[in-house]
C-alpha cells in the first residue's frame, strides 16, 4: 500500500476538474426503483464504478465518453478485491474528475460504502452519498410486510454468514424475539438458520426467500421453519436471496391459500 501510496501522487496528474466521488445505490435491480438525483449523478459521471447487482440500463444515463468500469463478482470468475475498487476511484478521481460509485441497493447497507468514503478522504476527495432503494424493503415489493399491527413491533437485519464463514450469533438473538428476521447471505446457512429457530420452538413461522430482488427473473419462495432447507435444495434458489421470517410474512395471501386448504381436507 505504502509503494502505491507514493506512485499515485507521482504518477497522477491533477485533473482541471475538482476530483470528486459519489456513493450511489442503485436500487435492488428494476431500474425503475432508483432515485431522481441518482439519476442526475450518473448522467454527469466522468467514471463509473458499477457492481454485478447494478441493472446494465441504469448506465444508459451516463454521458457518452463516461468511462464505465466493472468492479462486481460473477460467479468462477476474477473480481476486484476491495482494496483495488479503493484505489481505482482514487485514481481515476485525480485523473478524470467525477467519479461515481454505482452500487447495488443502499451504498450504507451491507455495501462497505464508508469504507469507500474514507479511503477517498483520506487524498482529500470530496465524497457525497445518494442513498438507494435498500434490498431491506423487498418483501413489500412481494407483498410481505416487515410489520404488522397486532404481530410484530420491530424488524432484525441481519448478515447471516459473518467475514470468518460463521453464522451471525445475532441470528440466535432474534429468534427470541417478535421482530421480522431479514437475513442477507443465508441460503448457504438455511440448516443451521432452521436449527437455531426450532431451538425456540418456531418450527412451523412462515419464511420467504426472495430470489435476484427486484430483477426480472425476481422470485419469491414459501416455506416454514422445519422446511426451509429443504426448499432451498429442492428449489435451487439463485443468489443474491434474501431469507425474510416471521408471523408478519404469515399474513402473505400464500399461507391464507395453505390453511384454506388444510381446512377443506379436514372438513
Amino acid at each position: 500500500m505504502r509503494n502505491w501510496l507514493l506512485a499515485t501522487f507521482t504518477k497522477h496528474k491533477p485533473t482541471r476538474k475538482s476530483p470528486r466521488l459519489t456513493l450511489v445505490g442503485a436500487g435492488p435491480g428494476d431500474p425503475e426503483l432508483v432515485t431522481l438525483k441518482a439519476v442526475k449523478a450518473i448522467s454527469n459521471a466522468d467514471v463509473i464504478l458499477h457492481d454485478a447487482l447494478v441493472h446494465p440500463s441504469l448506465l444508459e444515463y451516463a454521458k457518452p465518453e463516461a468511462k464505465k468500469i466493472f468492479v462486481g463478482k460473477r460467479a468462477g470468475k476474477h473480481h476486484h478485491k476491495q482494496e483495488e475498487i479503493n484505489q481505482l476511484i482514487v485514481e481515476n478521481a485525480l485523473d478524470h474528475g467525477h467519479v461515481i460509485r454505482l452500487k447495488g441497493g443502499d451504498p450504507f447497507v451491507f455495501g462497505r460504502g464508508k469504507e469507500e468514503k474514507e479511503f477517498a478522504e483520506s487524498f482529500g476527495i470530496e465524497v457525497d452519498v445518494i442513498p438507494g432503494v435498500t434490498s431491506v424493503t423487498l418483501p413489500g415489493y412481494y407483498g410481505i410486510p416487515l410489520t404488522k399491527r397486532g404481530v410484530n413491533e420491530s424488524f432484525w437485519v441481519i448478515t447471516a454468514t459473518t467475514s470468518s464463514g460463521k453464522l451471525s450469533a445475532d441470528v440466535t438473538l432474534a429468534a427470541q424475539s417478535t421482530a421480522t428476521v431479514v437475513l442477507f447471505m443465508g441460503l448457504k446457512k438455511a440448516r443451521e438458520i432452521a436449527e437455531v429457530f426450532e431451538g425456540v420452538g418456531k418450527n412451523h413461522l412462515p419464511v420467504a426467500i426472495i430470489s435476484r430482488g427486484s430483477w426480472e427473473d425476481g422470485k419469491v419462495h414459501f416455506a416454514t421453519i422445519d422446511t426451509l432447507e429443504e426448499q432451498v435444495a429442492s428449489q435451487k434458489i439463485a443468489s443474491p436471496a434474501l431469507i425474510v421470517i416471521g408471523e408478519a410474512v404469515g399474513s402473505h395471501e400464500y399461507f391464507y391459500e395453505q390453511m384454506k386448504q388444510v381446512t377443506a381436507e379436514i372438513w
